[in-house]
């Protein structure tokens, strides 16, 4: 089989027999003809398939050792895909530390309709045997969890859940299938928000689901065609785009955060780093067990609170904004920003507090980034100290 990196540049290049288009079409059309009665050509209505989609689809779940691809609207779309398998009574673990946007669906809608969740640290053992009830049905991982970076040992909790009868989803998001397969950790499920590395340039907004087993695979595209959150064919293809430079970008990724956060780890104004690349992280022997490399995202608390606002102003080339994983660097302030929908106590409990930011690092030059924030930094100090700004 050829290597990751050729098999991303490669994605939908020989798709196309008729013409032999490089680029695989974008087909704009959601019915398609039958040839006589009782016949189709594989494509009926585009919102069960669509041939720029398949594509996108079929090469997903090649990339993540699994059986089968469901491309959605957003990374939203694709949970409540997957949260719709879970029926009413169910119950369902889920990673302490995660994004917010995952709490506020399970919390605000799924809870409506029944399924319960309880919120641990899915690298403890002791603290999924505590959670689990016998009406435990799914266990949802972030590894690396939004916006703290822990680590799971996905092939031990996979192991145990798949004892219990649990099935297992992991948002991969954060690696990618560049530098993780939970798959191939035993995961049942992979999803990822598309939005972000995957599509790598913060202009197209998608999900991804990847299954592995065939009565699994059925289930979730009964789900996927019946509840429509389905990839249109123009985003589809602009993803598969993305993704033939996944592996170049998440190096780059990667080199610039390292470097970041051990300039970071030195500053005066910073207490706490938060990234699994680093030694002193407590995550990193698992990272490296079961990754090929690190994110490009990570987190850190400065020394006072108060800094944090004339930080996000006087940052230039790092954008304050939402999102993370594409080529320009992204600044977020979680507590008010991707995670204001969990409750304060949740917030405080697993450190996602006042002195928090996330920095989705870019690919732009790292002596241009450390200049950036350097000069916030210094910025941002001397406003707090009073001086005069030069």
């Amino acid at each position: 089989m050829l290597k990751i990196e050729s098999r991303l540049a490669q994605i939908g290049s020989i798709e196309e027999p008729v013409t032999g288009a490089v680029s695989f079409p974008i087909y704009q059309s959601t019915a398609f003809r039958h040839p006589k009665l009782g016949q189709s050509t594989g494509f009926d209505y585009a919102r069960t398939k669509s041939p720029t989609r398949k594509v996108l689809e079929d090469a997903i779940a090649q990339l993540e050792s699994g059986d089968a691809g469901f491309a959605c609207s957003s990374g939203m779309a694709a949970l409540q895909t997957i949260f719709a398998y879970f029926s009413q009574g169910d119950h369902l673990i889920v990673s302490l530390d995660l994004y917010g946007g995952t709490y506020r669906l399970l919390e605000r809608i799924m809870s409506r309709f029944g399924v319960t969740a309880t919120y641990v640290d899915t690298n403890d053992l002791d603290a999924l045997e505590g959670a689990y009830q016998s009406n435990t049905k799914g266990l949802v991982i972030e590894t690396p969890t939004n916006p703290l970076m822990m680590i799971t040992d996905l092939e031990l909790v996979c192991t145990w859940a798949r004892k219990k009868g649990i099935v297992s989803i992991v948002d991969n998001t954060l690696l990618t299938p560049y530098l993780q397969r939970p798959i191939e950790l035993g995961a049942d499920i992979v999803i990822h928000s598309a939005t972000k590395y995957l599509g790598g340039h913060n202009d197209v907004l998608a999900g991804l689901i990847v299954t592995k087993g065939k009565e699994l695979s059925e289930q979730m595209a009964i789900l996927h065609n019946s509840i429509g959150a389905v990839l249109g064919p123009q985003d589809s293809w602009l993803l598969m785009r993305g993704m033939k430079t996944l592996a170049l970008r998440m190096e780059r990724h990667e080199q610039n955060a390292t470097a970041i956060a051990n300039f970071l780890l030195e500053h005066e104004l910073i207490s706490d780093v938060y990234y699994p690349a680093l030694e002193s992280h407590p995550g990193f022997a698992i990272q490296n067990k079961q990754s090929s490399g690190n994110t490009g995202i990570f987190s850190f608390k400065v020394r006072d609170a108060r800094l944090i606002e004339p930080i996000l102003r006087h940052i230039k080339l790092i954008a304050f904004a939402e999102s993370l994983g594409g080529v320009e660097s992204l600044m977020t302030y979680p507590a008010v920003q991707t995670h204001a929908d969990i409750p304060l106590e949740i917030r405080q409990q697993i450190g996602v507090d006042d002195r928090l930011l996330r920095f989705s690092v870019g690919i732009e030059h790292i002596d241009d980034l450390i200049a950036d924030l350097s000069n916030a930094l210094d910025s941002a100090q001397a406003e707090l100290e009073g001086a005069p700004q030069s």
